[in-house]
């Protein structure tokens, strides 16, 4: 049940591109973390880009890749492939104009901590076992 935020700055993204973004991910997730397709929602935010900098400079071009997953449900090289996947999906829909400072980041939440449908993902696991 993850959920994706990616913000981006600079020129507006067309309605395909925002596609490509949502698309991607998601095949990401399932690909690489197993994450199912159908519970994966993918937030696509755009920014103005005066108001992202790196090193204390403003950027015409940002991009911001966060995905929230259950603690504990993925390993450090799925993580590994996953992040550099990720990044390679941004630089090719968003542009090779992204400046190094273009962070993937994996949020892991504990299993008791969130959930959908009103129930968490402890209480999910424990009545599937």
């Amino acid at each position: 049940m993850p959920f994706v935020h990616i913000r981006i700055a600079g020129p507006p993204l067309s309605p395909p591109q925002v596609e490509a973004l949502q698309r991607g991910a998601t095949s990401l997730l399932a690909d690489l973390l197993r994450k199912k397709p159908e519970l994966t929602a993918v937030l696509v935010e755009r920014c103005e880009a005066g108001a992202w900098s790196v090193a204390g400079r403003p950027v015409p071009l940002a991009a911001h890749f966060e995905a929230t997953i259950t603690a504990g449900t993925n390993d450090e090289d799925e993580k590994a492939r996953f992040v550099h996947a990720a990044h390679a999906l941004l630089a090719e829909i968003v542009g090779a104009g992204l400046p190094p400072a273009t962070y993937v980041v994996i949020h892991e939440v504990a299993a008791d901590a969130w959930g959908y449908g009103g129930r968490t993902q402890l209480a999910r696991r424990v009545s599937a076992g």
